[in-house]
């Protein structure tokens, strides 16, 4: 099979692109990252000189790049994308050109490709917010996200993500073009850019630096490992059905304050570090993912604990502190000079 994975320098993306390479699959992967601030190829160094995988830089915007690419693929898997919800709020523009102009040339070169599966990539943000119940006290018969919620994107970041996943379904509708689309809820594990929660606190805890938290620190996000998300994504390209939406979580609700005093207690450092600090505009207040339709169809269900996952998570941030230390000094673009200097194309699968 050969798959076209868009933002794969990302966190998601390497991680994904890890998952499907490790194994004998008969997989090749043509990985398309653009290397804005939060692409990263040290994500992919142990990865970097698989037989199966090519790594081209290069925009989604670009359409006749994106047209080159597409050219005999099996799969196109979605990941590019703006995603930090605070970035949007100070410019949308970007999330608007990646999130949905670039969404839609890789649809329309998909489609006049031939190109058999297109997944498209999203989060559970699109769905808005939900009530909000104290985790410490779950509630059983509280609602949460299925895959018929009503679309209601409350930031710029999560409307262009709406958009994306409209227009994706669509094309499935008009042009019989065989599309799925997955949302998650927040992720968590290696090789995440430490502006998200998880490893901000991580490595300012590391630091013995403050630990912000917006608002009160109640707000409520349902918590998945990128490793049980990847699994899901690949079981969505191989087993999904076209026109389909697929939820994943992680069965693992907790407010912010909680997810920063579990690191702060893993850390070994006092919560007195914890400050809080004015809230976000539009702070959603609770997300909650329903995922049986994916252990239905699809045979998934999340395989790690959160405690697990949290603890793994911070021993690897404790052993690659300079892959942080770099992103936090902007060394890795010095990296990307030395080990890229070509302009990003290179080392084609084998055939």
């Amino acid at each position: 099979m050969r798959i076209l994975v868009t933002g794969g320098a990302g966190f998601i993306g390497s991680n994904f692109i890890r998952y499907i390479l490790d194994g004998d699959r008969g997989i090749q992967v043509t990985n398309l990252d653009a290397l804005t601030y939060a692409g990263n190829l040290e994500n992919l160094q142990g990865v970097a000189d698989h037989p199966g995988y090519r790594f081209v830089r290069g925009d989604i915007c670009d359409f006749e790049l994106v047209r080159e690419l597409v050219q005999g693929m099996d799969a196109v898997v979605n990941l590019a994308a703006e995603s930090h919800v605070d970035r949007s709020l100070v410019s949308a523009t970007p999330f608007v050109q990646t999130n949905v102009m670039g969404t839609q040339n890789l649809l329309a070169a998909a489609l006049e490709a031939k190109v058999p599966r297109f997944v498209q990539v999203s989060t559970d943000e699109v769905y808005g917010e939900l009530p909000w119940f104290d985790p410490e006290s779950p509630d059983p018969d509280a609602p949460r996200f299925t895959e018929e919620t009503p679309l209601n994107p409350r930031s710029p970041y999560s409307a262009t993500k709406a958009g994306a996943d409209l227009l994706a379904l669509s094309y499935h509708t008009t042009h019989q073009s065989d599309v799925i689309v997955t949302r998650c809820s927040n992720n968590y594990g290696p090789y995440q850019f430490p502006e998200k929660l998880i490893p901000l606190m991580v490595t300012n805890a590391l630091e013995g630096r403050s630990l912000p938290v917006y608002g009160d620190g109640l707000n409520v996000r349902d918590w998945i490992h990128v490793s049980d998300h990847c699994r899901g994504l690949h079981l969505a390209l191989e087993n999904g059905s076209a026109g389909r939406v697929y939820n994943f979580g992680g069965n693992a609700e907790r407010t912010n304050l909680q997810v920063v005093r579990a690191i702060a207690s893993a850390v070994e450092i006092s919560d007195e570090l914890i400050t809080f600090v004015e809230d976000r505009r539009g702070h959603d207040r609770r997300y909650a993912i329903d995922h049986s339709r994916a252990v239905k169809e699809l045979g998934w269900e999340p395989l790690v604990g959160f405690e697990e996952g949290l603890e793994s998570t911070v021993e690897w941030y404790r052993r690659h502190e300079g892959w942080w230390q770099r992103i936090r000094s902007g060394e890795y673009q010095q990296f990307y000079r030395e080990m890229y200097g070509d302009g990003g194309r290179h080392r084609p699968p084998s055939p």
